[in-house]
């Protein structure tokens, strides 16, 4: 794997032959799988030798599954651990409220005697992970034709909803996180005020986490068959209940032609579309908006990237700066464990 040259990234350390052939752990912690990886590095890049799977629910601390990945790959002397946990990171530590954990890089350097141990949000993790993509896992959804170099705008919504950026210093691009996921959702139209005091009686605050995730595409369908009274046949009812719900209602959709799951994809896309324009508006993202995360990869096919940019461009003042903004969306899975693996071998202060 090696660097993109469209993804300029300031990685000092790259320049230094101590961060050649050096070994590294990478793990991307998500509440519903942990993905740990065993990465050599060389050469400003990196090569990925193992990686495995763990339910994360099945384990009691990271901890154990590290010990676990290190016993089964028969693992010794790994120089350093990269870990991108899906929360914030405040002076090497991190308790992220999906998972329960307490995490603390200096206990990981103590207990399993690693040279340098690094920890970013898993959405910083995936902007230096997104810098090892080819041009093929790149989807453009809009491009203008008119390039500008700027800041970059990163919007991912999956089991939460992930928000960060890059920042341009003039050469490099800076990846950085943000928790901009959990800023508040504000309704424009009468029935997005519906929907609002739909999810007030059931969160308190509303943020935009409630409304562009997993849970929040629920949380559509359910506003559309309890409140709207949008009809819901009884088949669909037992396979929602019974499988993957987001996939579910995505196949129901496309494959079934069923009106209340199309509505509720229709919604979220344009929801999706109106959360881009925000954050693209305070990053002054003139570089680029990248969409990312597990439910656009899923509905790529589905979305009308017309009707999207039309959506995303709507603004009192500022549509001429968004409409040469260049929209692409990232096809490639697994962008924080690689970057986190990237990180820990090259970013030096």
């Amino acid at each position: 794997m090696i660097l993109n040259p469209k993804f300029p990234l300031y990685l000092p350390g790259v320049e230094n032959s101590n961060n050649d052939n050096v070994s590294i752990i990478g793990a991307s912690l998500r509440e519903d799988v942990t993905i740990l990886g065993y990465f050599v590095s060389g050469n400003g890049g990196l090569e990925i030798k193992i990686q495995n799977t763990y339910s994360t629910k099945e384990y009691a601390s990271f901890n154990d599954i590290l010990r676990k990945f290190i016993q089964d790959n028969q693992l010794e002397n790994v120089q350093r651990l990269g870990m991108a946990v899906p929360g914030p990171v405040i002076d090497g530590k991190s308790s992220p409220a999906r998972l329960g954990w307490s995490l603390d890089v200096e206990e990981f350097k103590r207990d399993f005697g690693f040279e340098k141990v690094d920890m970013l949000n898993d959405m910083e993790a995936s902007a230096y992970g997104m810098a090892l993509l080819e041009d093929s896992d790149l989807e453009a959804i809009y491009t203008s034709g008119h390039l500008e170099k700027g800041n970059v705008a990163i919007l991912a919504p999956g089991n939460g909803l992930g928000e960060a950026g890059y920042f341009f210093d003039g050469k490099n691009l800076r990846p950085f996180a943000t928790e901009g996921g959990h800023s508040e959702f504000s309704p424009r139209t009468n029935v997005e005020v519906e929907f609002y005091q739909f999810l007030n009686n059931i969160y308190g605050i509303v943020s935009w986490e409630n409304v562009l995730s997993k849970t929040g595409l629920f949380n559509i369908y359910r506003f559309l068959r309890d409140v709207k009274r949008h009809p819901e046949p009884e088949w669909l009812g037992e396979r929602l209940a019974n499988g993957n719900f987001a996939q579910e209602l995505y196949k129901a959709a496309v494959e079934d032609n069923v009106l209340i799951c199309k509505i509720a994809l229709d919604t979220f896309l344009e929801f999706l579309a109106r959360e881009a324009n925000n954050l693209t508006l305070k990053l002054k993202a003139t570089g680029g908006l990248l969409i990312a995360g597990d439910i656009p990869q899923m509905v790529i096919e589905y979305v009308d990237k017309t009707k999207f940019y039309e959506k995303f461009k709507i603004s009192d003042k500022m549509e001429s700066m968004l409409r040469n903004i260049p929209i692409y969306l990232v096809k490639q899975n697994h962008t924080a464990l690689k970057g986190m693996a990237l990180y820990t071998a090259y970013y030096q202060e």
